[in-house]
């Protein structure tokens, strides 16, 4: 099998890193990878959001299936532009990306199918009616762009100042582009996150190891939200009960709905739930794969994931086949000094060969870049986040230290990483309200 990987991430180096262990796997590009991923696969310098540019790579290429990394290439078009090809790809249509795509749409739908979801309280164009409405809500606020603002589309406002400045900046200012051009208010729900995430073939669906993102900057869930500082996976974030009821109320609901509105949905479907006394409420859905949830998910994988992948862009995927190993896993993320705002790139990168000789690690790359360096090349940051430390271990703990062991190895300047991923996970669901 050939394969092309779709983005640059961690995500997609998990991806990658997993492919490439497949004995039935000859050869992965990877468009446009990153300075990790380039030791893996072969590198093509393509803009993932690029759908004609894909379509013409794909051309030249021939891959026996296309799998896609981000929500940009989705909620382009690139299933469609596949599908009308009859070219192999893992991947949901331009419709059914809309449930990431655009905040609103996705809560539509949720109420449309009276799935479990946190109440609305009105969606805004205006400046002036958003600011008005603060007077009549309850806080802490939810408020969530419509579009896509890479991972700083939503901010749970504690009081008037912060949603205040928040809409200023989206629907006067402009800051979050495109996607912040209509705002959705929510009521705060209390609970403890979770991520279920699935894949399916359109007809069939399994469901991946469960997960737990940390989205906030620092220690104890302060500071501003980013696209995630680590993720863990355990069977015990997903008791039987839970489990069961959640596939009852939610899972399978949501996939007879997509067909009643007339979206075959063919991908990974990933459902960020807020697990609240009164039961699971969808807060989000994601088209794709988690970041960094996917690289603890991966970390967990006991099968053929080329093999898998494959039977998905057939329409024949076989759920039996996904096998995974117990115990836990977690990814740590490590980032650039100033992020989630404003970071420099370019910083060497030291200590990854002594980080990877830690037993049971995978250092594996979100925002890297090769440089040449005397008679070889060394590798710098290029991007916010900058690599995800991802281990396994017989219990989270023993996993969390191999990962922060790792994570001590490894410098470049102005680094900084959470050191409380996972903290905390043995105990009750906390009544912690977040986004």
């Amino acid at each position: 099998m050939k394969i092309l990987v779709i983005g640059g991430g961690g995500r997609e180096h998990a991806l990658v890193w997993k492919l490439a262990q497949s004995v039935k796997v000859e050869k992965i590009w990877c468009a446009p990878g990153n300075g990790g991923i380039a030791a893996g696969a072969e590198c093509v310098a393509v803009d993932p959001g690029d759908v004609a540019a894909i379509a013409e790579l794909t051309q030249k290429l021939q891959p026996d299936v296309t799998v896609v990394g981000p929500e940009l290439p989705l909620v382009n078009g690139i299933a469609d532009v596949f599908g009308a090809r009859n070219w192999p790809i893992v991947a949901p249509s331009r419709r059914a990306a809309q449930l990431e795509g655009s905040k609103i749409f996705s809560k539509e739908f949720l109420e449309r199918h009276g799935l479990p979801t946190a109440k609305r309280l009105g969606t805004y164009e205006v400046a002036s009616e958003a600011y008005a409405a603060l007077d009549n809500v309850s806080w802490p606020l939810i408020i969530k762009a419509d579009g896509l603002c890479a991972g700083k589309g939503v901010l749970v406002a504690k009081n008037q100042a912060e949603a205040h400045d928040f809409i200023e900046r989206a629907l006067e200012k402009n800051e979050l582009g495109p996607g912040g051009k209509r705002l959705l208010f929510e009521e705060a729900l209390e609970g403890e996150e979770l991520s279920f995430i699935l894949l399916t073939d359109g007809h069939r669906y399994a469901p991946m190891v469960p997960t737990r993102d940390h989205k906030r900057a620092y220690d104890g869930n302060q500071g501003p939200n980013t696209g995630g500082m680590g993720a863990y996976s355990t069977d015990a974030l997903l008791p039987p009960e839970l489990r069961e009821t959640i596939l009852r109320m939610i899972v399978e609901p949501t996939l007879h709905g997509l067909e009643a509105d007339g979206i075959r949905y063919q991908g990974f479907l990933y459902f960020g739930l807020m697990l609240t006394k009164s039961g699971p409420q969808v807060l989000e859905f994601n088209c794709r794969l988690g970041d960094p949830e996917a690289q603890a998910i991966v970390a967990r994988m006991d099968f053929d994931l080329a093999e898998v992948l494959a039977d998905v862009a057939a329409g024949q995927l076989d759920p039996a086949k996904l096998k995974w190993r117990p115990g836990a896993s977690v990814c740590l993320v490590l980032a650039s000094g100033g992020y989630p705002g404003k970071f420099e790139a370019g910083k060497l990168l030291e200590g990854l060969a002594a980080a990877e000789r830690v037993p049971h690690v995978k250092v594996l790359h979100a925002g890297t870049a090769r440089r040449p360096a005397g008679t070889g090349v060394s590798l710098v940051t290029s991007g916010g986040r900058v690599l995800g430390v991802t281990a396994t271990g017989p219990s989270l703990d023993a996993a969390l230290a191999s990962a922060y062991q790792a994570a001590a190895e490894i410098h470049f300047a102005g680094m900084h990483y959470r050191k409380d991923i996972g903290a905390g996970a043995a105990a009750p669901a906390a009544k912690v309200t977040k986004a």
